[in-house]
C-alpha cells in the first residue's frame, strides 16, 4: 500500500547514560543550536537512542525502539553516515502520513516521480511487535516497502503516521474494509489498540503489515504542518520539504 515504497527479538540489556554522538559533517550555528535545545528535552538515560529531524517546517525528534533492533541499527547508521542529509519527504497524504527517505530524492527535479530508490544493501527483514504493544498510534515511526511478499522493509525509506482519533464507527467500519484485502481476512483489534486508535489517532489497518520502530517524541505541530502542505498528483509537496537528521543521544553500550 505505501509502495513506490510503502507505504516493527529478543531484548538488549542496556548501559544507562549516553555518549556523545560525533556528527557525519561539520555543524551549522543552527544545528548546533538545535542539537542543544533538544537534547535538554529528552531523556538521555532511558537506553535508547533519539533522533533530532530538522526540516525547512520545524524540527522533530524521535526515538528508536531497542524491540525492533535490526530497524534501530539501520537507521541509526544512516543517521550517522549522513544518508538523509537533504533528502525529501516525498510523500505526504493528510490524515495518514508523511514518507521520506529515499535517495533519488535529494537532487530531484521539480514535478520529479519520487519513491522507487533504494540505499545499497538488502532489506530489513520485518520485525512486527505488535504483541509488545507497539502499534501504529499517531506519531508512529515505521518502514516503508515495497509489495515483497516476507514484508521485508526498504532499507532507507520510512514515515511518520498523522492521522488523528478515529470515531468508534469510523474505526470499525476501517477493519471490516481491510478484512477484504488478502491476509487480513482474520484482522481483529484488542483493547488497547481501540484505546490508543479512538484517542491518539493512527493507522490500525497497517499493524502486522510494516514495521514500527520508533516514535514521535517532539514536533507533532511539525509533523502536522508537513501533512497539510500542498501537493501534487503523486502526492509529492509543491515546495520541497527536506531534512537532516542528528543523533541526540545514544547508549554507552548494548549487550
Amino acid at each position: 500500500m505505501i509502495r513506490q515504497f510503502l507505504l516493527v527479538s529478543t531484548f538488549f540489556v542496556l548501559a544507562l547514560g549516553c555518549s556523545t554522538p560525533k556528527t557525519f559533517r561539520k555543524l551549522t550555528e543552527s544545528e548546533s543550536s538545535a542539537i542543544k535545545k533538544y537534547r535538554k528535552q529528552i531523556d538521555e538515560k532511558d537506553g535508547r537512542y533519539h533522533i533530532l529531524i530538522v526540516t525547512s517546517e520545524g524540527n522533530m525528534v524521535v526515538k528508536l525502539f531497542n524491540e525492533t533492533p535490526l530497524h534501530r541499527d539501520n537507521f541509526v547508521a544512516k543517521v550517522k553516515s549522513g544518508f538523509y542529509d537533504s533528502l525529501l519527504f516525498h510523500r505526504v497524504i493528510k490524515d495518514f502520513m508523511i514518507q521520506g527517505g529515499d535517495p533519488t530524492s535529494k537532487n530531484a527535479l521539480a514535478g520529479q516521480q519520487l519513491g522507487n530508490g533504494d540505499a545499497p544493501g538488502d532489506r530489513i527483514a520485518a520485525e512486527f511487535r505488535t504483541d509488545k504493544g507497539i502499534y501504529h498510534k499517531r506519531g508512529a515511526l515505521a518502514a516503508a516497502r515495497d509489495n515483497n511478499p516476507e514484508k521485508a522493509s526498504s532499507n532507507c525509506q520510512f514515515y511518520i503516521v498523522q492521522k488523528p482519533a478515529w470515531r468508534a464507527s469510523q474505526l470499525d467500519s476501517a477493519i471490516i474494509q481491510r478484512r477484504l484485502a488478502p491476509g487480513f481476512e482474520n484482522l481483529t483489534l484488542n483493547d488497547e489498540q481501540k484505546r490508543i486508535y479512538t484517542t491518539l489517532g493512527g493507522t490500525p489497518h497497517l499493524d502486522g503489515g510494516y514495521t514500527v520502530y520508533g516514535e514521535l517524541e517532539i514536533g507533532f505541530d511539525v509533523l502536522d504542518k508537513i501533512a497539510t502542505t500542498k501537493t501534487n498528483r503523486s502526492d509529492r509537496p509543491q515546495s520541497d520539504v527536506r531534512m537532516r537528521m542528528f543523533i541526540l543521544s545514544e547508549p554507552k553500550r548494548i549487550k
